[in-house]
């Protein structure tokens, strides 16, 4: 059987889809077995509570949709504002998903985890979300890191570096020293979705964006404390929406999990609704098609 699956996928090789052009696949970071085999699970129902943000723990000038997913701010002059999830978590590996156009977004968005006492509401515009000792967030437009009132690094590290070597190769027969220090202060466009990666029981938090985990970009969180996802905003009208994808406990990944997930990888995107054209019995296709 092995023979023939391995047999079967060399047959296909030409068909995989073209290699992904994302500029941020050159920054993606491998991943643990655990967290791979969470990003290839299917999600949750949408209507999982822990998609909710809080109706209690916001800015008043943050506005939620009846279905509390979609949290949206108020116009409001001189004023940085934030919500939270309602719903924190302690241990385990958890993924979350935020939706955030780019046109909504203004100076200072942020997203990001805190504990349960983050302020949420300050005077004048700033950087809400990494204000103090109890949140930890990632600036979208600028790309830093925030925690403790302070930026931290840029996040990924040298991606803008990276991401622009073709501006660096054009710019060598400039003034080498100017022209690099004006690159590396390029941000990278941070699309519409990314998803929060938040590992309690490592004390890690990291997101993933295109398909591309970007590593980790905060270390040493509280351990046994609940934390929460949070966003902050100044941005009159931006349109924030949450989503909780999966988790998974402590443990290992099954060995059945960790053969699905390398099938599917080999599969490719496009071609997983051929999954029942494998030369596999009818109960591991059905395996198959179920962790799909």
């Amino acid at each position: 059987m092995g023979l023939s699956l391995s047999r079967w996928f060399c047959s296909r090789t030409a068909d995989r889809p073209p290699f992904s052009s994302s500029p941020f696949l050159p920054l993606a970071v491998p991943t643990s077995s655990r967290l791979a085999v969470t990003l290839n699970s299917p999600p949750v129902s949408p209507g999982d509570s822990r998609s909710h943000w809080s109706t209690v723990h916001r800015s008043l000038h943050f506005l939620l949709s009846p279905c509390k997913q979609e949290a949206t701010r108020s116009p409001a002059e001189l004023s940085s504002d934030g919500v939270r999830a309602e719903i924190g978590v302690k241990s385990g590996l958890h993924v979350w998903e935020v939706v955030w156009r780019p046109e909504h977004r203004g100076t200072h968005a942020v997203v990001g985890i805190s504990r349960q006492d983050c302020p949420l509401q300050s005077s004048g515009y700033n950087v809400l979300v990494g204000a103090d000792s109890q949140s930890w967030g990632w600036e979208l437009k600028t790309n830093q890191l925030w925690h403790g009132g302070q930026t931290l690094k840029l996040y990924p590290e040298n991606g803008s570096k990276r991401c622009h070597s073709e501006m660096a190769a054009d710019s060598k027969s400039q003034s080498s020293s100017s022209s690099s220090a004006k690159m590396a202060q390029t941000p990278l466009l941070i699309p519409e979705r990314v998803l929060l990666v938040l590992d309690a029981d490592a004390g890690t938090l990291g997101f993933v964006v295109n398909g591309s985990f970007l590593g980790v970009a905060f270390k040493d969180l509280p351990r046994d404390v609940e934390l929460f996802p949070t966003v902050s905003s100044v941005r009159g009208g931006a349109c924030i929406r949450l989503r909780y994808m999966n988790g998974s406990t402590r443990d290992p990944p099954s060995l059945m999990a960790l053969c699905g997930l390398s099938i599917r990888q080999n599969l490719g995107q496009k071609r997983l609704k051929h999954m029942d054209k494998l030369p596999l019995p009818p109960f591991l296709q059905r395996c198959l098609a179920s962790s799909h």
